[in-house]
């Protein structure tokens, strides 16, 4: 990864640590008996025989290497044997970093007091990983060499430095001081997608995992960690009545397989506000979710570990007030007085009010369908926070049928101000 420095009895030298891959060779295989007689004679028990003795004799030309035994990886070209690294690979994040480092002295005369150190450095930090300076090494001899290993969880994206630097004493008793840069890219091994719906009371979090590198990836864990305010049950197509929470751990979960370049696998969570919904708290308007907590293993167990960053939900907006209808009559007769029983809930920190009640009809409407009894505006007083005040209203139907209870609004006398009408209620208005 980098040439030794001229002028200097020591030098580096860096190797990657990484688990072998399967040695696989070309799966062309093929069974005797099919070059030599058909499906319709293979039941002669004499030419069973002789196929059987000729599979089995030593051949020292291996020319038999191509034939199909009885072992069932034979037809994948697995050989079972493991091929060491080649190259220094790729690194990705979430894993870790473990490098055989190696001091050698390619002099004629021994080195003493080494002072090693090995860091890891990022754009944004410094990460000492050895340091000797306590405990110097006393010498290395001429050709001879000091080993030693390092690790680190790698926690960041982009360019990464191995510095490894070496004081010494060479031998004519001169101070020297060496320096050598190894530098790596570190990338990213799985993309992850989220999307968020809100569906009255519940919000659903689908998560999409894509698989960025060039091996197999085994997930032994993908869990939604959820802010403390919520609560999450994540959601299996093919087990609606098994649903388990977030926070129970099965005994054992067999890994989900996200296969190499581009794989994908999606996850659905439901999440629900742990909050009691009759009583409003300052914490409505907050939109963090949580966020997800991801392991897995290459194919031959390499661990890896993500954590993402806290996802962001829908913005909610914080309302001043809620106005709800609470009691509607079951049975309406036309043309006759009717009681709507209202809530009226106060959403702030503040006081707020006094406050006016009227029915207003909009422009479009040619008729009135219903009439309010009483004074045009009802007064009601300030209400306190986080507090609900109950209130009625009187209405009489001018019209039969399937009618709507629309228009009635809340007005601010202090701030001047006009709120969201009542959302419209259905009502059936009966003759008689």
């Amino acid at each position: 990864m980098s040439s030794t420095q001229s002028l200097h009895s020591l030098a580096f030298r860096v190797m990657r640590l990484c688990r072998p891959t399967f040695h696989v060779e070309t799966p062309l295989r093929f069974d005797l008996s099919d070059l030599i007689v058909g499906e319709d004679l293979l039941d002669d028990p004499q030419l069973r025989r002789l196929l059987q003795s000729q599979t089995t004799t030593i051949d020292l030309t291996y020319t038999n290497r191509f034939l199909l035994r009885d072992d069932p990886s034979d037809a994948m070209g697995l050989s079972g044997m493991l091929v060491l690294p080649q190259s220094f690979g790729a690194i990705y994040l979430g894993e870790t970093f473990c490098s055989y480092i190696s001091i050698n002295n390619s002099s004629s005369f021994e080195v003493r007091d080494i002072i090693i150190k090995a860091e890891i450095q990022t754009e944004r930090q410094r990460i000492l990983l050895l340091d000797t300076t306590k405990t110097p090494v006393e010498t290395i001899r001429a050709g001879g060499r000091y080993d030693f290993i390092v690790e680190h969880d790698v926690k960041e994206l982009g360019a990464h430095t191995l510095v490894c630097t070496a004081q010494y004493s060479d031998g004519d008793a001169e101070r020297k001081y060496l320096p050598q840069y190894f530098k790596f890219m570190v990338s990213n091994p799985l993309s992850v997608r989220t999307k968020v719906r809100v569906v009255k009371e519940t919000t659903y979090l689908e998560a999409c995992l894509e698989n960025n590198t060039k091996s197999n990836l085994y997930m032994d864990q993908v869990d939604f960690e959820p802010a403390s305010n919520r609560s999450a049950i994540l959601l299996k197509a093919d087990s609606h009545h098994s649903e388990k929470s977030v926070s129970t751990r099965e005994i054992f979960r067999p890994p989900i397989l996200i296969k190499f370049g581009g794989g994908i696998h999606n996850y659905l969570y439901q999440l629900k506000s742990l909050l009691d919904g009759s009583a409003p708290t300052k914490f409505e308007g907050s939109n963090v979710l949580g966020k997800l907590q991801i392991t897995w293993r290459t194919n031959l167990g390499e661990p890896g570990r993500l954590q993402t960053q806290q996802i962001i939900g829908n913005l909610i907006i914080q309302r001043e007030i809620e106005l709800k209808a609470m009691k509607v009559p079951s049975v309406i007769i036309l043309e006759k007085p009717f009681t709507v029983s209202l809530s009226l809930t106060n959403l702030t920190e503040n006081k707020l009010g006094p406050f006016e009640v009227f029915l207003s009809l909009s422009d479009s409407q040619e008729e009135k369908t219903l009439v309010g009894i009483g004074l045009k505006k009802m007064a009601l007083p300030q209400v306190e926070a986080f507090t609900s005040l109950d209130f009625q209203m009187n209405l009489i139907p001018m019209e039969a049928g399937m009618q709507k209870i629309s228009g009635i609004t809340l007005f601010n006398t202090t701030e001047k101000k006009i709120y969201d009408p009542l959302p419209d209620i259905e009502i059936f208005v009966d003759t008689y």
